[in-house]
């Protein structure tokens, strides 16, 4: 997923920000809850996309919303809105968070397949990739996309391994075409 220079920029400010308060932790957590927040309410989406609503409205419903939070945190929300850019929140939060497991040495880890594997394949698959340390710390999240028919993608940060049905069909699609 590429991800805005905006959302980049923020994100380097605020773990700037962090690394001199002594913050990253608690902001890394709550970035975490931010991200899961505006994920899960398709409705705040809406709410903060919706051009006609004043950025003070804005600002307020966030401060309700993430009453929670650190005064760090809330501040960030708070310029982000006021600098019209609340539709690029959630890529923010999850560009710090990003940022901070790049620094901590935590590899982000996709693996997609067409239905769910159990325990022993994805480990299985793991071990068998050159791609992924399974010595070192790693975030798997698993994708189910019916599509690929079979077989599965591995991703490890930009390197991908696709060794689904999917893709396999369409190479013999193509060498049949040449011919």
């Amino acid at each position: 997923m590429l991800t805005s220079k905006v959302a980049k920029r923020y994100a380097q400010g605020l773990l700037d920000f962090t690394n001199e308060s002594g913050q990253t932790a608690t902001v890394f957590s709550e970035m975490k809850d931010v991200v899961k927040i505006m994920k899960e309410s398709a409705d705040l989406n809406k709410f903060f996309m919706t051009p006609y609503i004043d950025s003070k409205k804005k600002v307020e419903v966030a401060n309700e919303i993430f009453k929670g939070l650190s005064v760090s945190s809330k501040n960030l929300i708070t310029l982000v809105i006021k600098h019209g850019r609340e539709s690029q929140l959630k890529n923010i939060a999850q560009e710090f968070i990003n940022k901070v497991e790049d620094i901590s040495g935590v590899q982000r880890v996709t693996i997609t397949t067409a239905t769910q594997l159990s325990k022993e394949n994805l480990d299985e698959i793991l071990r068998n990739s050159n791609l992924v340390n399974t010595n070192a710390n790693f975030d798997l999240q698993l994708n189910i996309r019916p599509e690929i028919l079979g077989g599965y993608i591995l991703r490890v940060g930009d390197q991908q391994i696709d060794a689904s049905v999917k893709s396999k069909l369409n190479q013999v699609k193509k060498d049949f075409s040449l011919n």
